[in-house]
Parts: structure tokens; sequence; C-alpha cells
């Protein structure tokens, strides 16, 4: 069993290039993603979505890429002038509009030129890294191997913590279940006492108003057995503890049962409510909602299982 919560970073590196692959998983009703790659790296979108399909089930993934490459020694750092002229350009129109509402104020003007310039160094494309001529194939193949490689790295320590966290998801889950059941057996011990008390309370209020030797015995009867049929819960007994049977063998499987889960909690909740509204008796409605309390339990740890 996994958790839908994670986190994995692989590392690999071929030649000059190093690749960074870091994934973070949250809950998700289903498998939703997030991708954030290096434009040397588009071509690799599709590979890596299929790559993180195959591993993942559910969840929200968000898959970061980052590529550090050392300048070699034939390598050069080209200025585009022209661009950078655009952009000091426009930074100076904007220096002039604020200077005109502002006032002039030499010292202020510096330090705005001096960040204007900054400022425009910074932008995409503006300094340009030339690298020695190289064989795009054989660059491309690099960047795919050493991004797989990463990649894998990062899907085996996400598993590894999902799968930690979700043997303890499974272990809190198992003792809820144990409780659930629990209660369900103090109902069923309550539930055949309830139609005998009923019976009792009856005919201590018909004997406070009519003589004993008047009670029309068969009337009586007929009403214990309506509201015993009424208040019998021995279906919802039945199907609860077949639930909870399914549940713990869902527990046991290997593939991703959280959605399985989900719908499974959903019939607790049902049986439970059913039993409360059912049974008229104070012990078996303070069991009845002890049971929703755990069953609400469950609907949240679920939430968190692929």
């Amino acid at each position: 069993m996994y958790s839908m919560t994670g986190y994995g970073k692989g590392v690999a590196s071929v030649d000059d290039k190093t690749v960074t692959v870091e994934i973070k998983t949250v809950n998700h009703r289903y498998l939703d993603w997030g991708l954030k790659l290096p434009k040397p790296f588009l071509f690799l979108e599709d590979g890596i979505k299929k790559t993180i399909s195959a591993a993942i089930a559910r969840g929200h993934v968000d898959v970061f890429v980052t590529l550090e490459q050392q300048a070699g020694a034939e390598d050069e750092f080209v200025l585009n002038e022209a661009l950078a002229a655009k952009y000091i350009a426009a930074a100076e129109s904007l220096g002039s509009i604020v200077a005109g509402r502002q006032g002039p104020n030499p010292s202020q003007y510096l330090e705005f030129r001096t960040k204007m310039y900054e400022a425009a160094l910074r932008q995409p494309d503006v300094i340009a890294r030339k690298t020695a001529a190289t064989d795009p194939e054989k660059a491309e193949n690099d960047l795919r191997e050493v991004t797989s490689k990463a990649l894998e790295e990062a899907l085996a320590k996400l598993k590894e913590m999902r799968l930690r966290e979700g043997e303890a998801l499974k272990a809190d889950i198992s003792a809820k279940l144990d409780c659930i059941e629990a209660l369900l057996g103090e109902i069923e011990a309550l539930a055949p006492q309830v139609v005998a008390n009923y019976r009792e309370a009856m005919t201590s209020r018909i004997a406070e108003v009519v003589d004993a030797s008047k009670v029309d015995e068969a009337r009586l009867a007929t009403e214990v057995a309506l509201f015993a049929d009424h208040c019998c819960v021995d279906e919802e007994i039945t199907r609860l503890h077949s639930h909870i049977a399914s549940a713990r063998a869902l527990l046991e499987e290997a593939e991703p049962v959280g959605r399985k889960l989900d719908f499974l909690v959903q019939e607790f909740n049902r049986e439970a409510n059913t039993i409360g509204s059912k049974a008229n008796d104070l012990g078996i409605t303070s069991r009845v909602l002890a049971i929703k309390n755990e069953i609400e339990k469950l609907r949240e740890q679920s939430a968190n299982i692929e």
C-alpha cells in the first residue's frame, strides 16, 4: 500500500552536464500533473509523463528538472547588443517618466541606471552561451540518457517514501477497523434486549391506565412484533461485518486501492446511519456515534492512499 504523499530526488551526469530530477506528490482524486522543464528538455516531456504514469496511479505530481552545465575551455559568452540596447532604451524611457513626475534627483537617477543595466543583463538571451560545436544527435541522446537515470533514481526514492507512509496508514486503518468491529459487537449484544425493553415499557405504561386483566395480549404482541421488525438491525450489522472484511482484504492488495476504499467508506457510513435511525435505544445510539467518528477518520485516511 502506498501513500499519495512523497518526495524523491535523482541526480545524474554526463560529460559537463548534470541533470537533477525532483518529484513531489500530494493528495488528489486522480493523477494530476505539474511539469517544469528547461528548454533543452522539451522533447523529453512525453517520455517523462509516460514513465511517471506507469509508476504512479493517483495523486498530484510536481516534477522539476534542472540542468547544470560547466563552461568548457572552448565555450564563449556572447552579448546580444541589439537586444540589450532595446531593454536599456525601454528602461531609460521609464526612468524619464519617473523623473518627470518626481523631479530631477541625480543620485537617485544614477542608482536607477545602475539597476537598469543589471536588470538588462539578467534578461533572457541578452548574454548567450556559445558552446563548442557538438553532434546534435549525440547531445540529444546524452540528455535523454542522463535524464532517464536521474528520473529512475527520483522515482525509486519517491516510491520508498510513499511505501513507508503507506505502511503507517495501513496500521492506522487496521486499528480503526478493529475499533469499529468491537463497537459493532457491543451493538449485536444490545440489539436483542431492545425488543424486550420495549415490551416491558409498553406493559408498564398500559398497567398505569388499564387493569392488567383487561390487557389485550394479542394486540400487545402485534405492537411488539411491529416494533421488533422496525428496529431490527441484523442486516445492517451483517453488511458492516462484510465491509470490514472487504476493507481488510483491500489493505493486503498490491494494486492501488485508494478509490475502492473511498467507496467502501461511504458504504460504512450508510449502514451506520441506518442502524442509528432504526435502533430505538440510547446504548446503541451512543455506539453508532462512536462508529461514525471512526468512519470519518477512515474517510480522511483513505484520501491519503494511492
